[in-house]
């Protein structure tokens, strides 16, 4: 396949062509910027240290009274410091690794690991195997710590879906050939999912996968109709539960009596943190809605913790910093498809997906924008397998980056 624009190649028809989308980055018409040799996006790299140290931070200020909690009789003021910081080191080893293998092996084997991550929603599932917590099974035990595989599964979907559309490329507008075989392998995941159940995860994974086949080329018009499909689909679900449809009049008016100690307690703390932070907060260490007032105030609601002891000061910081790190992943993706490196622009821009959708949601629920809904905030809340997962897709994104400045420069790119 030729490149068109600054490549100087043309379509056969004499037009200048692409498979998939690059959004408005204009490349046919953008000059090539000098870049280090053999370097990667330095940047990008310390942005998410930023919010990876802040993260650490945050975790040790709203989880330093938890001890105080029957619940959590036992545990010293450090114990989630302490294992938060164990995670960050176990994937700084692992992102350090995942940086060292090509592309092209991610794609060989990015089939097997999609099967691995079936196989391990499948494995969460069985009973003394599994590990449940508050009706959730979602964790299985390793000793010292435990893995949730859902985390595995969407950097598992990021790289099976991408490279499922660079074999599909040439039946991208047949939608029986092209969307159902992968609507179905994301349907599987989905429905072990929904038993675990983890219903934010599914979510994640779907979106993820929308993304990669419309970034790929596929039709518009299928793109929305399977956009209609997953929202007729969510919707019945929370039509179907009762506990979901709890949650969504909980959302709707969280201050109501019958909301305030039920479904909407989580909701209605969080929007007390942020009153109470006002515009420069109340100064790090000074939250009071962290005694033991906001459940999981060192997971789900991290940032409700920042707002309240940065004001809204730090969380437009936050917000702006994962702003800045999604546009430099898809820009990332956006350059690598330009050099003819679709699988890998791919993955970053699915990388990009996961982590701007996530972040999204989370901070959405934390302000009281969504309903309440128990996904972490990506490279700063408290979760092992979740920091893991997301800084070895960072070094995905950066290896993404590496192979292009290879290739702009004469390197085999690979």
């Amino acid at each position: 396949m030729r490149l068109p624009g600054w490549w100087g190649g043309r379509g056969k028809k004499g037009v200048d062509e692409m498979p998939v989308r690059l959004g408005t980055g204009g490349y046919g018409r953008t000059p090539v910027t000098p870049v280090r040799v053999l370097g990667f996006d330095q940047a990008l790299l310390w942005v998410c240290v930023a919010l990876l140290a802040w993260g650490l931070v945050m975790v040790y200020s709203a989880s330093i009274a938890m001890p105080d909690n029957p619940r959590f009789k036992g545990y010293t003021q450090t114990y989630f410091l302490v294992r938060h910081i164990v995670a960050i080191g176990a994937a700084f080893v692992a992102a350090l690794l995942a940086f060292q293998v090509p592309m092209q092996t991610w794609e060989k084997y990015s089939g097997w690991l999609f099967l691995l991550s079936v196989a391990l929603l499948v494995l969460v599932l069985v009973p003394f195997i599994g590990k449940g917590v508050n009706g959730a099974r979602r964790w299985i035990p390793l000793g010292v710590t435990n893995f949730q595989p859902s985390e595995l599964a969407k950097l598992a979907v990021v790289l099976y879906a991408a490279a499922y559309m660079v074999r599909k490329m040439d039946v991208k507008e047949n939608f029986w050939r092209a969307v159902l075989p992968m609507a179905v392998a994301v349907g599987l995941v989905g429905v072990l999912l929904l038993l675990e159940p983890d219903m934010g995860a599914f979510m994640v994974i779907a979106v993820i996968a929308m993304g990669i086949l419309f970034l790929g080329g596929v039709n518009a018009r299928m793109f929305f109709l399977i956009a209609a499909i997953l929202v007729v689909a969510f919707g019945l679900m929370i039509l179907t539960s009762e506990w979901r449809r709890e949650r969504i009049f909980a959302y709707l008016n969280p201050w109501d009596e019958k909301h305030a100690l039920g479904k909407g307690y989580q909701l209605s703390h969080s929007l007390i943190a942020i009153g109470r932070g006002e515009i420069f907060g109340v100064g790090l260490g000074g939250s009071v809605e962290k005694l033991h007032w906001l459940p999981e105030a060192h997971t789900d609601f991290l940032l409700a913790v920042i707002g309240e002891e940065f004001g809204l000061v730090g969380v437009v910081c936050v917000i702006a910093l994962f702003f800045w790190l999604i546009r430099r992943i898809m820009h990332i993706g956006r350059q690598a498809i330009a050099l003819d490196r679709v699988f890998s622009g791919l993955v970053a821009q699915g990388i990009g997906v996961w982590m701007g959708f996530q972040a999204f949601i989370n901070m959405g629920v934390n302000l009281g924008a969504l309903p309440t809904k128990g996904l972490t905030l990506p490279l700063m809340s408290f979760g092992g397998s979740a920091i893991l997962m997301n800084v070895v897709a960072i070094a995905v994104v950066l290896r993404v980056d590496y192979e292009s400045r290879q290739l702009m420069y004469g390197g085999r790119g690979a």
